[in-house]
């Protein structure tokens, strides 16, 4: 599958293990998936990840830049831009969430088949999903399946296709 890679995926993937219980697990999760899931299928990010995850402690910083470092970069065109104005201006993410915008709209532009991310407020939140993939239709596009690393874990019971 082809899959956006947002900003919370490499975080998790280097991170410092948590005190909290759930994002421990969440790391957790994460690292697995990373180590036995991601060479099955097609990565991609962008510069507006790059660009998140550089903040913060240098050394962590560099960790997840490197994380990604052989990921293709999508690019942030005039058709993303326009997208991500009507998410923002419909309302189902705060005004300041640009960067979360930008994410959907890179992975519905782009025809990601998955959008991966922990972000649970903005991005993997169920409860504005729905509205979310008619407002990018409305536009053009197809939004992704968006999801966490755990909800993508393939079992030793799945079949193949």
């Amino acid at each position: 599958m082809r899959i956006y890679i947002e900003s919370t995926i490499p975080s998790y993937v280097v991170a410092r293990p948590a005190r909290d219980l759930l994002q421990a697990a969440r790391q957790q999760l994460t690292r697995d998936w990373w180590d036995s899931q991601r060479e099955k299928h097609e990565l991609f990010t962008s510069h507006v990840v790059l660009d998140e995850i550089a903040f913060g402690e240098k050394a962590m910083g560099q960790l997840r830049l490197e994380t990604l470092h052989a990921v293709p970069l999508l690019q942030v065109t005039d058709a993303v831009k326009d997208l991500a104005r009507k998410v923002l201006t419909s309302g189902l993410l705060p005004a300041t969430s640009d960067r979360d915008a930008t994410h959907i709209a890179l992975a519905s532009a782009y025809e990601m088949e998955i959008l991966l991310s922990w972000n649970c407020r903005h991005i993997a939140n169920a409860a504005i999903q729905t509205r979310l993939r008619r407002l990018v239709e409305a536009a053009g596009f197809t939004l992704p399946v968006i999801c966490t690393p755990e909800e993508l874990m393939e079992s030793d019971y799945e079949q193949s296709d």
